[in-house]
């Protein structure tokens, strides 16, 4: 069920008035009136990095877009977005562009709908590599694949790392080769034994750390 449009400018307000905000992570928007409240909400913000992970297809299959809302996403938020980062399917769904594009034509057809910058991950090709695209050029980041891991939530995983990493200082292109380890390191650690689907990520290596006596409530 979508939070309330009020609630969401709601939620956003008493973090800036309490808080205080030094980057943005956009995930699931569900449908077109939560656009709206989130693009209500980004002009309460003093100018921070904003990510913008656009979520259309759940792990299971599932839309988690109204395909009424896809246009309002291109025009009104991706023109927003200090990076975004969708993976190829997403990425071929906004752009138009079919199943032989390479992750770099995909990245900087994406730039074309508005974000200073885009990293197209590439959980879901062959190559599994990461597309950076940027004023600058493009550039491919690599790293471990754990294809036995649990996946659900590694695009989210891989975005909310990004945010932390750019609100804390860093360059896109380290904070994007950051990002790709902690979700990488996430897929490997997952809970593959949770459940008939995909199998949650584990960010902290929890699961690792319940397993050692006397490490705690989780023991």
């Amino acid at each position: 069920m979508p939070v309330p449009p009020e609630i969401i400018v709601a939620q956003v307000e008493a973090v800036v008035s309490d808080i205080g905000v030094d980057a943005v992570k956009i995930g699931m928007l569900a449908d077109e009136a939560t656009i709206e409240a989130v693009i209500d909400a980004l002009d309460l913000l003093d100018p921070a990095p904003i990510v913008v992970d656009p979520v259309m297809v759940a792990e299971s299959g599932a839309n988690l877009l109204d395909p009424n809302a896809t246009a309002a996403l291109i025009e009104r938020v991706l023109p927003r977005a200090t990076v975004a980062t969708p993976n190829v399917l997403e990425a071929r769904a906004l752009t138009g562009l079919g199943a032989s594009a390479t992750g770099g034509q995909l990245a900087e057809a994406m730039r074309g709908l508005g974000p200073e910058a885009v990293v197209v991950t590439g959980g879901h090709s062959a190559g599994g590599v990461d597309v950076l695209a940027e004023s600058r050029g493009t550039l491919q980041i690599e790293g471990p694949r754990y294809p036995a891991g649990a996946t659900h939530g590694s695009g989210c995983t891989h975005s909310s790392a990004l945010a932390a990493f750019l609100a804390g200082g860093a360059e896109l292109a380290d904070a994007a080769r950051w990002a790709r380890e902690v979700a990488a390191e996430a897929v490997g650690n997952g809970l593959v034994e949770i459940g008939r689907g995909a199998g949650p990520v584990d960010v902290f290596g929890l699961a690792r750390t319940a397993r050692r006596p006397g490490s705690g409530p989780l023991a």
